[in-house]
């Protein structure tokens, strides 16, 4: 495989991990993935961010959210963001904090 189609096939796979994270699982919730992945939809927004940076084109933490998410975060705190449990919140503490 040359380097080429290797970079289209892992930007498709990026994609449909970002439409999967954001339109057929928007239940699944920041924190619970952080929690079970370490990782979540912020983290993967960032990692856009930087690699926009990284590559001279400006983008803020926002700008990268609003890229990735497809809307602001608080279009998307609004739409589907739920409180999290203590559970949740107290596993995030244990292993973030």
């Amino acid at each position: 495989m040359d380097d080429q189609t290797r970079i289209e096939i892992e930007a498709a796979a990026f994609r449909r991990l970002q439409k999967h994270l954001m339109e057929d699982r928007t239940d699944a919730q920041n924190i619970d993935m952080m929690n079970l992945a370490g990782f979540c939809r912020n983290c993967l927004a960032r990692w856009y961010q930087e690699a926009a940076n990284a590559r001279g084109i400006a983008m803020t933490k926002d700008e990268g959210r609003e890229a990735f998410y497809g809307m602001t975060m608080a279009e998307w705190k609004a739409n589907y963001q739920t409180e999290a449990s203590a559970e949740a919140q107290a596993a995030f503490k244990d292993s973030h904090g």
